[in-house]
């Protein structure tokens, strides 16, 4: 029993740390936001291990993130860039672990040897944690980002977050669907 234990904790510092490396290759934007392939680790130790190891996994990353000042923030009161800091990278990243709401379809599709569901079991696991991810970053957007919005500042974020967050859903379906399906015992701790 113990020995899982260390083991589910080994893997979830492993796959936060490779999701803090795998944003360094990223493509910036101006007022904070990247395409990156952070979620794929995330998503990975999700569908792995389940949601809450997801979520624990999401809440590393976006601590490393913190910790390393690898981070947007702005510049406004103490208490407001703590307010934050919490919403864009702890929520934000530990949301993305909810795709291991999809680890049953997936395992059952899998153990069927049905490809196509499988996929698609992906797929709607990366489109849940992308569109909580992309809801966190909305309002932290209108809440904290308004002075950059040009009219609306709903429509500000909501487009302005909009422009990297259906690139990186783009990317984490296709790599993970693409990873998944050509080895899914990577899904299979028990393997």
């Amino acid at each position: 029993m113990r020995n899982k234990k260390v083991l589910l904790m080994t893997e979830i510092a492993i796959f936060a740390a490779l999701g803090f490396v795998l944003d360094f290759i990223s493509f910036r934007m101006p007022q904070g936001g990247s395409v990156s392939l952070v979620m794929i680790p995330i998503v990975l130790i999700a569908f792995r291990r389940g949601a809450g190891a997801g979520i624990l996994t999401g809440i590393l990353v976006g601590l490393l993130q913190i910790v390393s000042g690898f981070i947007s923030v702005t510049p406004l009161s103490f208490g407001f860039v703590v307010m934050q800091v919490l919403l864009d990278y702890i929520l934000a990243y530990g949301v993305v672990g909810i795709a291991g709401v999809m680890r049953a379809k997936y395992m059952q599709h899998a153990q069927a040897k049905q490809t196509g569901k499988m996929i698609t079991a992906i797929v709607v696991g990366v489109l849940i944690a992308s569109v909580l991810r992309y809801l966190v970053h909305v309002i932290t957007g209108i809440l904290f980002f308004g002075m950059f919005a040009e009219g609306n500042v709903i429509i500000y974020s909501v487009i302005y977050n909009a422009t990297y967050m259906i690139p990186v859903f783009l990317l984490a379906a296709f790599v993970c669907a693409a990873l998944f399906a050509a080895a899914p015992k990577l899904v299979d701790a028990e393997a």
